[in-house]
């Protein structure tokens, strides 16, 4: 077996499982309630946060009962890495955002940098509202606003590095059936 997937295994293997998979799905079914209370009839354009969001997305939109545009964006401050750096926006929306109702799937409000530089962006095209879902906020106070919060929000997690359900620890395990904190971070 080669080390790097020796090593990674051994992350896995030490990792505490803070939600089992029936957890998340449980909480996103309770989120996707809430979302469809407020846009269900806002004709809104979905738009998800590759590489993260995708599947936490994947499990909410067949959730939404309501008619829906999708679409996606490729903007990431992590990459591979276990710290942010500067935001690398990759890929674009191709929808147009005038005037639209926007909800941002994304899979964690960590600091927070990366959603509000995306918000940021909606605005600035012309969305009508932006609203932002995420499957994962991280409890700390180190936020790039004091006041950021998701306005829909699946978990809650202290602050550790965690990985599952589309988050990544160095690039493994998006695909882990649950969410986990490694083991000394």
């Amino acid at each position: 077996m080669d080390s790097i997937v020796q090593s990674m295994q051994q992350v896995f293997d030490e990792a505490d499982c803070l939600y089992t998979k029936s957890q998340v799905e449980r909480a996103i079914a309770q989120l996707a309630g809430n979302i469809t209370e407020t846009l269900a009839e806002s004709n809104p354009l979905v738009i998800s946060v590759m590489n993260g969001g995708l599947v936490f997305a994947g499990q909410l939109l067949p959730l939404l009962q309501f008619p829906l545009q999708q679409d996606y964006m490729h903007a990431s401050r992590y990459g591979e890495a276990v710290q942010g750096g500067t935001l690398d926006w990759r890929v674009r929306p191709e929808s147009m955002l005038t005037d639209r109702t926007v909800l941002i799937i994304d899979d964690i409000l960590d600091q927070g940098e990366t959603l509000a530089a995306i918000m940021e962006d909606c605005n600035n095209a012309g969305a009508k509202a932006v609203y932002t879902a995420v499957l994962v906020e991280k409890l700390h106070d180190r936020k790039a606003r004091p006041d950021m919060h998701a306005d829909y929000c699946a978990l809650t997690v202290e602050d550790r590095f965690i990985f599952g359900y589309g988050m990544d620890y160095k690039g493994y395990w998006r695909n882990a059936a649950g969410i986990y904190a490694v083991k000394g971070l």
